[in-house]
């Protein structure tokens, strides 16, 4: 990473739109000192015109025109904010990657850092939307090549008007936004709510005119706005099935250089395809060997991976317009399960078989956790696991009492976050029916940890899960993620092969 951001205030700081001079923080202990008359001269000049003109609206441009209606005709007269964040600092000078809030996206299409979009009200009913947006980097007082985010050190960015092309909403700079924003908040007789948690500036200004109760309102309504996909947030999600799908074959077919070194290479070969095909992976990768497999959310991957035992590979890909898929798989790691591996996962399988089977349009959202979570029950009594001279099957769901092994819901909606629309209502998501165009997960796993005494030896140690990604359809329901085997069979010869 190269070193310098060189303090200097340039020789003619008249900025776009009459700013006033600036100067540029570097490092403290930078190589440069002070930039000459002639450097800054330089500097300013010379440059082509890189103006994009008849530039094509992004694909989810009119979708996100429909949503931002929707939006509109929720909140009557009031004045809507919904920041898209702002980068973070992950050591010093430097920070993470960053990823705009999942609502802030949904309406816009757009995945820009300290962007804001504002929905102003044009009386009883309607709105006029307008996006905050960062312009090009001044290229006369120097901001281009002298300021940390300028684009020479990041990169190019679209001018106010290309976004206004790529996004059909009027852009306006977004450093005058709290200052225009507050002007606008004082007129009390107009209400404004935003959306909290990603622009601590923008609540801060905001402060005296919005109320966190109605605040929450507008994040759960936005949240419950993504329950229901459309046909293009449906072909998203298609894709990012169909390159997690590759994503794992990937790391199948260097099951053997992980061996020779540690989960942390399947987490390392999952993630390349994600970067390829995809923006990054959609939430941290679970590459789970061994008894690791028993954490349900193991990350640091960092273990050994040993044939002979199995992998849990929990993992999906995030595609370029931030949809990600969600899918796992136990794999035996030398390629074949044994008895014991075998008689659990198929266990699993069972249970994963009848939550598909419930996923249809007019179903409790409920129906398919329940569907597993009796499979799974049934067999931990048939094992003796659980007593079945004292309990049967309704009294240990009714007790929860499969949950020892079982520990988690069986599914969550999916979308733009891996737990999608985890702010909507619970009467219009877990209380609720399905309906065509929701995606959902089917997740059920048996993990039996390797201090529990209440199970034989030989179980302990043991974690599977298998996850698929469900789109609801008309009669019933699609397996987005349907192009990696599930059956131990074909799980087994898929590996084989790879090899």
């Amino acid at each position: 990473m190269t070193e310098d951001r060189t303090p200097a205030l340039a020789e003619n700081p008249e900025a776009e739109g009459g700013e006033e001079p600036k100067t540029f923080k570097g490092r403290k202990n930078g190589l440069y000192g002070e930039i000459s008359d002639e450097l800054s001269a330089s500097m300013q000049s010379g440059w082509a015109d890189t103006e994009l003109h008849g530039l094509a609206p992004v694909a989810q441009a009119p979708y996100a025109a429909e949503r931002r209606a929707k939006l509109s005709a929720a909140f009557p007269g009031e004045r809507l904010v919904v920041p898209a964040g702002n980068l973070r600092v992950r050591s010093n000078d430097c920070d993470f990657a960053f990823r705009a809030a999942s609502e802030y996206v949904h309406l816009t299409g757009d995945q820009t850092e300290d962007a804001v979009l504002v929905a102003e009200p044009t009386g009883d009913s309607g709105h006029e939307f307008a996006l905050y947006l960062l312009p090009r980097s001044n290229r006369e007082n120097g901001e281009f090549w002298l300021d940390g985010h300028g684009e020479l050190w990041v990169g190019r960015r679209h001018s106010l008007d290309e976004q206004e092309q790529l996004l059909g909403l009027p852009a306006r700079d977004v450093r005058k936004a709290s200052e225009e924003l507050t002007a606008l908040a004082a007129d009390t007789a107009v209400p404004t709510r935003i959306v909290r948690g990603y622009d601590a500036g923008l609540e801060a200004a905001l402060a005296d005119a919005t109320d966190e109760e109605k605040d929450a309102e507008l994040k759960e309504f936005l949240s419950g706005l993504r329950l229901v996909k459309d046909a293009w947030e449906i072909g998203e999600l298609r894709a990012a099935c169909d390159a997690t799908v590759k994503g794992f074959t990937d790391v199948v077919r260097e099951l053997g250089q992980a061996v020779a070194t540690s989960e942390r290479w399947i987490e390392g070969t999952f993630w390349r395809r994600a970067r390829v095909d995809g923006n990054d992976v959609g939430y941290g990768t679970i590459a789970a060997a061994g008894p690791h497999a028993t954490t349900l959310h193991w990350v640091r991957n960092d273990g050994d991976v040993r044939p002979g035992e199995l992998l849990l590979l929990d993992a999906g890909v995030e595609t370029h317009t931030l949809y990600t898929a969600d899918v796992t798989r136990t794999l035996p790691i030398n390629g074949r399960f044994d008895g014991l591996q075998r008689k659990i996962y198929e266990a699993v399988y069972d249970a994963q078989e009848a939550g598909i089977a419930a996923v249809k349009p007019g179903a409790r959202f409920r129906d398919f956790h329940e569907a597993s979570q009796r499979v799974l029950a049934e067999r931990l009594l048939a094992w003796g696991l659980l007593d079945a001279s004292v309990y049967d099957v309704e009294k240990v769901l009714e007790l929860g009492l499969q949950r020892r092994w079982t520990l988690h819901g069986t599914g969550h909606m999916l979308g733009l976050d891996v737990h999608d629309c985890a702010h909507s209502r619970r009467e219009e998501h877990v209380d609720a029916l399905l309906v065509p165009g929701m995606v959902l997960t089917v997740e059920p796993g048996l993990y039996f940890q390797q201090d529990d005494l209440t199970v034989p030896e030989e179980y302990r140690g043991i974690g599977v899960r298998i996850e698929d990604d469900i789109l609801v359809t008309e009669d019933g329901n699609e397996n987005l993620s349907a192009g990696l085997p599930r059956r131990v069979e074909d799980v087994e010869s898929w590996m084989a092969s790879l090899a």
